[in-house]
C-alpha cells in the first residue's frame, strides 16, 4: 500500500444487531492507528448514504431479510473491490435465520393477526416499507464474498488482523485463536 493513500472502508448493517459494528469499534485505541491508513465511506460510522465506486473495502454485517437488504448488498458488491461477510449472520444468516423454519404467512399471521394489542391486525402494505424475503439468506448466496469473519460477534481482535492483513498486501488469515462461530 501507497503511503500517501488511504484506503476506503464502507461498512453496513442489514438484517443484524449492530453488534459486529460494536465489536469493530471494540479495536479500541487501535482505531486511531487504523484511521491512519483508511477513511470511511458508506458507515452508520459517518451517515453517509451510498457507496462511493472504487471503494476498496466493504463490511458487511447481518443477512438478507428483505429486498432493501439485497439492494445495498449489491451496491456494495458493485462499488467496493474486496466484500468481507462479517459475523455469524453475514456468514450463514444466524439469529434471523431462526425464521426460516416457518413459511413467511405463517410468521406474518402470528404476529399481525393473533398477537394482542396491534392496531387493527392489519398486515403492513406501505410501498416505504421493504418487502420481506420468503427466508432469511447468508449474504455469499446473493454476491461474491471475498473473505468470511465469522463469529457472533467476531472478535475486535480477528477484525484488526484481517484489517491489518489487507493493508499490509498479505492474504487474511486468522489462527486457532481467532476463528470461531459461537
Amino acid at each position: 500500500m501507497s503511503e500517501n493513500r488511504k484506503l476506503r472502508v464502507a461498512t453496513t448493517s442489514l438484517a443484524g444487531c449492530f453488534g459486529c459494528h460494536m465489536s469493530f469499534l471494540d479495536i479500541d485505541e487501535r482505531l486511531f492507528t487504523l484511521l491512519e491508513h483508511i477513511e470511511f465511506d458508506r458507515s452508520p460510522l459517518t451517515d453517509i448514504k451510498t457507496v462511493s465506486p472504487g471503494t476498496d473495502i466493504g463490511l458487511i454485517e447481518g443477512g438478507l431479510c428483505n429486498a432493501e437488504n439485497v439492494h445495498v448488498l449489491r451496491e456494495f458488491r458493485q462499488n467496493c473491490k474486496i466484500l468481507i461477510a462479517l459475523g455469524a449472520c453475514a456468514v450463514n444468516g444466524g439469529l434471523p435465520a431462526q425464521r426460516n423454519h416457518l413459511p413467511l404467512t405463517t410468521i406474518l399471521e402470528e404476529v399481525y393477526h393473533t398477537s394482542p394489542g396491534l392496531a387493527n391486525g392489519m398486515i403492513p402494505n406501505d410501498p416505504e416499507l421493504p418487502l420481506p424475503l420468503n427466508k432469511v439468506h447468508p449474504i455469499h448466496e446473493v454476491v461474491k464474498i471475498d473473505y468470511f469473519i465469522p463469529g457472533c460477534p467476531p472478535s475486535a481482535d480477528a477484525i484488526w488482523k484481517v484489517l491489518t492483513d489487507l493493508l499490509a498486501g498479505r492474504e487474511p488469515s486468522l489462527g486457532h485463536g481467532l476463528m470461531h462461530y459461537d
